[in-house]
């Protein structure tokens, strides 16, 4: 266990309080292989879920107070907990609300391989997994992750072309979800779905305001036969429903693109979440919120 040190932090100029500033850059990120989580509650989370990974933990003496459980788990995951001034935590970030912490890229959640998600369920592979492709906007990122873990999805993946995960308001938007589950990085998203199909098999939706399926009929048809439903227009043979029980991969696209046709033939089928008002459309981080409850709702009545 490592103790709180009796000095508090003073001195908004002191070297390390500058090196912790100078990871918002991405280069900085890159140099040193950390990051920093800031706010109560994506701390509380780094430091129960992934304490190895907590570098240290920088609050001021009115947050400790107020957050007992941080300096509880930190102390007893073995992190330095170190108090400061509100000037020092401000120095440090804007958006700290008196609670900081760096952690080492390198983790379980952060930086999990590909083939890693095989291991899932006990060898069987995920069932629902969220790919973000040339997702640009972090706090869509963000937002995305953590729906992803309030749905049950099993893993996330930014696919190349996609915002930094550790960039601090992807980190701030996941509001501490990016410590529940992995999120991989760093493949194109046609070797993202190759690989993802062979584990568990699951079918490939494209999640697209024009897509050819209605999210709503999805829901309505999901565990019953594959009848025939729809008929394509070019071949006219008859399309199969896509059955939402099943293992499923969801792909949201770009926030001003969306999917480019490479991108959405990828994918075994397209769908849209219908528009029942006179909204234009929904945001990223919505659309992928109803996408992903709708195949959880399905999966657990099967």
């Amino acid at each position: 266990m490592t103790e709180r040190p009796d000095t508090e932090l003073t001195n908004p100029r002191a070297e390390r309080v500058r090196r912790v500033s100078r990871l918002s850059g991405r280069s900085a990120r890159s140099r040193h292989h950390q990051f920093v989580v800031e706010g109560p509650q994506g701390v509380r989370e780094a430091v129960r879920h992934v304490p190895a990974q907590v570098r240290d933990v920088y609050l001021t003496a009115e947050a400790a107070g107020r957050h007992p459980e941080i300096v509880e788990a930190a102390l007893a995951g073995g992190c330095y907990v170190h108090t400061a001034t509100p000037e020092v935590l401000h120095a440090m970030s804007e958006d700290a609300q008196g609670v900081l912490a760096v952690l080492d890229e390198q983790g379980p959640t952060t930086t999990p391989a590909l083939a890693d998600l095989q291991a899932l369920r006990d060898g069987a592979g995920p069932r629902l997994v969220a790919v973000l492709a040339r997702v640009n906007d972090p706090g869509n990122a963000g937002a995305v992750i953590r729906a992803a873990d309030a749905a049950g999805a099993d893993a996330v993946v930014l696919a190349a072309g996609s915002v930094e995960l550790t960039n601090p308001k992807v980190v701030r938007s996941t509001a501490g979800s990016l410590f529940h589950l992995p999120v991989v990085t760093g493949h194109d998203l046609a070797s993202v779905l190759a690989s993802l199909r062979g584990m568990s098999g699951p079918v490939v939706l494209a999640a697209d305001g024009a897509g050819e399926w209605d999210l709503d009929d999805l829901q309505d048809r999901a565990g019953l036969p594959g009848l025939p439903v729809a008929e394509d227009e070019l071949s006219a043979t008859a399309l199969v429903a896509p059955d939402l029980t099943g293992p499923t991969v969801w792909v949201f696209g770009n926030e001003a693109h969306g999917l480019a046709e490479e991108e959405r033939a990828l994918c075994d089928a397209a769908v849209r979440v219908p528009i029942h008002g006179l909204a234009e459309s929904l945001n990223l981080a919505t659309a992928a919120t109803v996408c992903l409850y709708a195949s959880a709702r399905a999966q657990r009545r099967a």
